[in-house]
């Protein structure tokens, strides 16, 4: 059972609630796939880290073989590759890895090589499997590390799986949710927190993947976020109060569930209402 945590923008609530509804489900895995600014680990502190670095495969050209025909500089749409001064010059921080160049070549005068662009590291945290992404600095696209990261777990498939997705609604935040069996989706209680719901709202529509949204910080009064929910129909799944308590626990990067008996139920609760909600989609399907 995989499950996708999802927010239009960052430090709309996304890793609080991946965080702590892990660590309520106990027995789990947990996946950050947020690969630019990962962050789960610093709640989680996992022990026994290991770690894999991430390589892609990138061209490297041969002068003495290429004839100037520009057919690569034509094809690439990122710009990675130039022809100057009778030679051609390849950007390796731009190059998205897609090997079509490589094909295009008529001379062979392009072949692959191996570039690091990141790592995973996998670790524990009491009965929690913690796996991170993490892209270095400057490359394109994280999408090689979140395949890897979803393709490590798929022999845990039958574990209750949770995955940090990326903030937003782009490429890497479809190569996150594309698995999984439910998507999450949090959002805050202001006008900007409905342009950002709605966003990841017409993602998950466009992937066809059953959903629920959480409410985060949560205020009395109007809710505009509520609001939109209740005008599309949404099932609105759980509240979270916007909380002194909360906010000094996940400011020091500690899982409230571990540390509050109150949000310990709360979170508990909230995980009993999404494995209910997975159940019913599942039975629905079959």
């Amino acid at each position: 059972m995989r499950i996708a945590v999802l927010s239009g923008k960052g430090g709309t609530g996304k890793t609080l609630v991946s965080v702590n509804l892990a660590a309520a489900a106990k027995r789990c895995t947990y996946i950050d796939c947020d690969v630019e600014e990962p962050n789960g680990y610093l709640f989680f502190k996992p022990k026994d880290v290991t770690e894999e670095e991430i390589p892609v495969k990138i061209p490297k050209v041969d002068g003495t073989l290429c004839n100037g025909c520009r057919k690569c500089v034509d094809f690439c749409k990122y710009n990675a590759l130039a022809y100057i001064k009778d030679k051609p010059i390849i950007f390796e921080d731009i190059c998205h890895s897609c090997g079509g160049c490589i094909l295009l070549c008529p001379e062979k005068a392009l072949t692959e090589k191996e570039k690091v662009i990141g790592k995973v590291q996998k670790g524990t945290s009491d009965q929690v499997t913690v796996y991170t992404g993490i892209l270095n600095p400057g490359e394109p696209s994280g999408i090689p590390i979140i395949k890897k990261l979803l393709e490590e777990n798929i022999p845990e498939i039958k574990k209750t799986t949770f995955i940090d997705c990326p903030p937003g609604s782009a490429c890497i935040v479809m190569e996150s949710i594309k698995d999984a069996d439910y998507c999450i989706l949090v959002a805050e209680p202001t006008l900007f927190g409905v342009h950002n719901l709605n966003m990841v709202y017409e993602l998950v529509k466009l992937f066809n993947k059953p959903f629920g949204v959480i409410l985060n910080k949560c205020l009395d009064g109007e809710n505009p976020s509520e609001k939109f929910c209740l005008e599309k129909n949404i099932r609105i799944i759980g509240r979270i109060p916007f909380d002194n308590e909360l906010g000094k626990l996940n400011s020091k990067a500690e899982i409230a569930v571990r540390k509050s008996e109150r949000y310990r139920t709360i979170f508990s609760s909230l995980l009993e209402t999404v494995e209910k909600e997975v159940h019913h989609e599942t039975t629905s399907d079959s």
